[in-house]
């Protein structure tokens, strides 16, 4: 599992955004963009071509999940 340190210096290719872990997947907080990442082997997979965007809703409810505002 990634740990907080290595969290908090990764963040969104794309746009920047900082990113929240999400059971296998890094999600972007950037509401515009909602790209997840997956994890494979505890490495993180952070190529944009091979991000998966989010529908608003899947989205909203992890960013709910997590605590952050939407």
């Amino acid at each position: 599992m990634i740990n907080q340190e290595l969290l908090d210096i990764l963040c969104c290719p794309e746009i920047k955004a900082d990113l929240v872990l999400d059971g296998e997947f890094l999600v972007s907080v950037d509401k515009e963009t909602r790209k997840r990442y997956r994890i494979e082997d505890d490495i993180p997979i952070m190529l944009i071509e091979e991000a998966e965007t989010l529908d608003v809703k899947e989205w909203e409810d992890i960013m709910t999940k997590h605590g952050k505002t939407v």
